[in-house]
């Protein structure tokens, strides 16, 4: 009686044991890591300049978050790279109607850095018709929301003049990512922004 007894106990604890592996849920299967979003700014337009107003001014960007790609391997602190590392290309064409030139180049973006719509970015100019071979520009791009126009800032002309204690004054660097604010409109055609957090820093 007592072997029958504990062969029926057994039993059912198997069978409880058997009921609650059916009713656990199954191991969840390992989740892939997200890549991080990353910023860009692509598009091109012809702006209004107000200090030449009749001249036919466009900009061209197609740029890329790319963080962490451009070390600096002798700066302690910067052996990675920067958060703002970009790829990508601005090209500029200023047509003078008075004169009939057309001033162009063609920039390789070095970083860019976005908040909400707005974008920041700085390109070395590669090849140009005015000499600006290896020279850093800084631009601006918003993209307008809900029916306002996009726009776009540039660093040289009337925003980047370093002015020296004696009173003289010289055009100033451009450092990565610094631009003006986006003062100009953009009269036809368009940029889309997108926007993104910093990347986080790399593990050592």
């Amino acid at each position: 009686m007592k072997t029958r007894t504990r062969a029926l106990a057994l039993a059912g604890t198997a069978a409880l044991l058997a009921a609650v592996a059916l009713a656990s849920p199954a191991p969840a299967a390992p989740v892939s890591p997200v890549a991080p979003k990353l910023a860009s700014v692509h598009g091109g337009g012809t702006i209004f300049f107000p200090y030449s107003p009749k001249d036919d001014i466009r900009f061209t960007v197609d740029a890329e978050s790319a963080p962490w790609t451009r070390p600096y391997p002798s700066t302690p602190g910067l052996e990675k790279g920067l958060p703002t590392d970009a790829r990508g290309r601005v090209t500029i064409s200023h047509h003078y109607k008075e004169s009939g030139f057309t001033a162009v180049g063609e920039a390789e973006i070095d970083c860019l850095v976005t908040g909400g719509k707005t974008a920041t970015l700085t390109a070395v100019v590669k090849s140009s018709n005015v000499g600006w071979e290896g020279k850093r520009i800084g631009i601006s791009v918003q993209d307008g929301q809900r029916g306002e126009p996009d726009r776009l800032g540039f660093s040289w002309g009337v925003a980047n003049v370093d002015a020296k204690p004696d009173g003289t004054v010289a055009e100033g660097a451009v450092g990565t990512c610094m631009a003006p604010a986006p003062f100009t409109e953009v009269t036809k055609d368009g940029f889309k922004v997108t926007p993104a957090p910093l990347s986080p820093r790399p593990a050592p």
